[in-house]
């Protein structure tokens, strides 16, 4: 048996977000298009002769005990997977933090997934998601990452064939939007005004392989308040898209914005664009792409 193992843990997008309601138990009903992109965390469980967990991190920002969800995550492993030894968890942090990109969540399935590999390899994917809902309604999704549908909470999910492949540019500005705050302000829209994405659509240009269809489709019901509330939001999908994007929207709860382009070049121009524009300076920017783990 390993004493250690090292785990990438992917962040995501939401090609299209769009809500459908609201349970009595203030959850929100969502269908939306997730995929992981090349952009990630690293983190490494060893084996610990001391009977707890301990988690260390090379970000100043995030916790590194109980509130934190890879704590939470480990917690659970111990007790579900009998693990009588302690853990010692260190995160190496990439992910932009709070950015509607799913950094907590993925960490926290990497756990899932890098536990259950060194003790007990029985247990499937289905299974962990289980035991990873109650933590996080897009800690399931990352269990396994890739194009997906999710639906419900984002616990139903159905595996898309892989989106057709392109150059990305992820951008997420010097800001803090509370999830909690968006939501909030959306369910305060009223529902003729709200501009509902196409997922359908959408889902079929994954399978049909078309990039235009699917940059086309993309859409964040989100974004009609938090882009009001965040200018900068808009200003970066006017950017990018004036630099050659096919299109530039926000991803999750924002603020983060991605960018798809059709073509290595444009990517590595616009990039270099953003790089050097002093109005964005304080940004966090990525050119990347999507990845199928």
């Amino acid at each position: 048996m390993k004493d250690s193992i090292t785990k990438k843990a992917y962040g995501k997008i939401n090609l299209s977000l769009d809500v459908l309601g609201r349970r009595e138990d203030g959850y929100h009903l969502v269908k939306m298009v997730m995929q992981t992109v090349g952009i990630y965390d690293t983190l490494t469980i060893e084996r610990a002769e001391e009977e707890e967990i301990t988690l260390s991190t090379d970000s100043g920002v995030i916790p590194g005990g109980p509130d934190n969800l890879v704590w939470r995550a480990a917690k659970v492993c111990r007790r579900e997977f009998g693990i009588r030894d302690g853990l010692r968890i260190h995160l190496e942090k990439r992910i932009p933090i709070a950015a509607g990109m799913a950094g907590g969540s993925t960490d926290a399935a990497a756990v899932f997934t890098g536990l259950r590999d060194l003790y007990a390899p029985e247990i499937t994917n289905g299974r962990l998601r289980e035991l990873a809902l109650p933590l996080g309604a897009d800690i399931p999704y990352c269990i396994t990452g890739g194009t997906q549908l999710s639906e419900g909470i984002g616990e139903i999910l159905t595996r898309l064939p892989a989106a057709p492949s392109n150059d990305l540019i992820v951008v997420k500005p010097d800001l803090y939007v509370s999830t909690g705050w968006v939501y909030g302000a959306y369910d305060s829209i009223p529902e003729a005004e709200v501009i509902h994405p196409d997922v359908d659509a959408q889902v079929q240009a994954i399978r049909d392989g078309d990039l235009y269809a699917m940059a086309a489709a993309c859409g964040n019901v989100l974004e009609q308040k938090t882009g009001a509330e965040y200018p900068v939001i808009g200003e970066l999908e006017q950017f990018l898209t004036e630099h050659g994007a096919v299109r530039a929207i926000m991803t999750g709860s924002g603020p983060a914005v991605f960018a798809i382009f059709d073509d290595h070049g444009k990517a590595e121009t616009a990039f270099a664009a953003l790089q050097s524009a002093k109005k964005y300076e304080s940004c966090q920017k990525f050119l990347t792409g999507f990845v199928n783990p």
